[in-house]
């Protein structure tokens, strides 16, 4: 009798964990998709020229956001006066992500992601970032943008880098 206890409750320990593992798998699959929606969402609201809900989607003004210029690493209240002035003129930016990634997080509070993103007036770039769960809405904490530079001409870009740096100097 003591077998079939201890076997019953093996089994009912199992079955728990294989439908927690299922609710898991669901929680991340929604939870990816809602990344996924957040970053679409960014990109559109840049595209669409809308300030107020593309800014929306960063954490906080401590945020940060790096753009292609080595120059370029601005916390949301200077990327926004950076921003102000194409935004104000319908000049934002067309961003085509595809190829995305997203990993999380144990316990997923913070995602990672990396896309390639497809522009109009820079070529191929990658974007990469870190968004956190803040009261169940994913926000924006860290976000890079990349030229994608393919390794056959990254000399001749280098050597044109250093070029202007000499130029400066």
């Amino acid at each position: 009798m003591r077998h079939f206890i201890l076997f019953l409750t093996l089994f009912v320990l199992a079955c728990n964990n294989t439908d927690r593992q299922g609710y898991e798998s669901e929680r991340i699959s929604a939870a990816e998709e809602t990344v996924d929606t957040v970053l679409d969402d960014w990109h559109n609201a840049a595209a669409e020229s809308d300030f107020d809900r593309y800014f929306d989607h960063f954490k906080d003004s401590t945020s940060i956001f790096m753009g292609t210029d080595a120059t370029e690493r601005w916390n949301v209240t200077e990327f926004k006066a950076y921003a102000k002035t194409p935004f104000e003129e319908e000049r934002g930016w067309n961003f085509k992500p595809f190829n995305r990634f997203v990993t999380y997080s144990e316990g997923g509070k913070f995602a990672w992601f990396d896309e390639e993103l497809d522009t109009p007036n820079l070529g191929l770039c990658r974007g990469s970032g870190v968004l956190e769960n803040v009261d169940g809405k994913w926000k924006l904490v860290h976000y890079n943008l990349a030229l994608a530079i393919p390794n056959e001409v990254v000399y001749d870009v280098r050597d044109m880098i250093l070029e202007l740096n000499k130029e400066e100097n």
